[in-house]
């Protein structure tokens, strides 16, 4: 009977032993292989997360490039003498007496109109207000309108075509030289229209 008893506990002793040790095999393999799928996924997520931010973006505008005294003075002075070729175009539109006088004057309308809004929209995007600028004036009598007008005309487009190149060529802001350089070719165009008209006049 002993010898029975001695058997059974030894039974239940090595059960409970087999029990734990399969509980902690268990234990043991499932716990490490969570810890090793955790960290991939926490690093995945971290990178994720690094790559969602968005870079910041700096505030700072670019610095506007300053316009020189000279490039200043040349605008302003382009832009009165463009709106009195303007204004002396619709004169010789109305008051000229031959058809060369009458064409001559919507040339220069059309022509110097176009150049004024070019230049215009430089100074906006240049911060120089051109708006305060009055027009040159010029008074012509009406006995020998077409004559005068076209004495002018050669007079001012002479002084203007060395303007426009010599700014084309000194001036510091590229936008402002590339327009003196584009309008001088007009000019010049205006120069010789004028200057053959004004051969014609005795």
């Amino acid at each position: 009977m002993k010898h029975q008893l001695k058997s059974i506990s030894r039974l239940t002793a090595l059960a409970v032993t087999c029990g734990l040790c399969l509980a902690a095999t268990a234990f043991g393999e499932t716990d490490p292989n969570a810890t090793k799928k955790e960290a991939p996924d926490a690093t995945k997520k971290e990178e994720a997360a690094s790559k969602k931010k968005p870079t910041p973006k700096s505030t700072t505008a670019p610095a506007m490039a300053k316009l020189s005294d000279k490039d200043k003075a040349f605008m302003k002075e382009a832009a009165k003498g463009g709106q009195m070729e303007v204004d002396m175009g619709h004169m010789a539109q109305k008051q000229g007496k031959s058809a060369d006088v009458k064409k001559i004057g919507g040339q220069m309308v059309k022509d110097h109109t176009k150049a004024n809004a070019e230049l215009m929209a430089i100074a906006k995007k240049k911060g120089v207000d051109l708006s305060k600028e009055k027009p040159m004036t010029m008074k012509i009598g009406d006995a020998n309108f077409d004559k005068d007008y076209l004495d002018a005309m050669v007079k001012d487009h002479e002084k203007d075509l060395a303007a426009f190149q010599g700014e084309a060529k000194n001036g510091s802001d590229a936008d402002v030289k590339t327009f003196a350089g584009k309008t001088s070719e007009v000019i010049k165009m205006h120069l010789a229209m004028v200057k053959s008209a004004r051969a014609k006049i005795k």
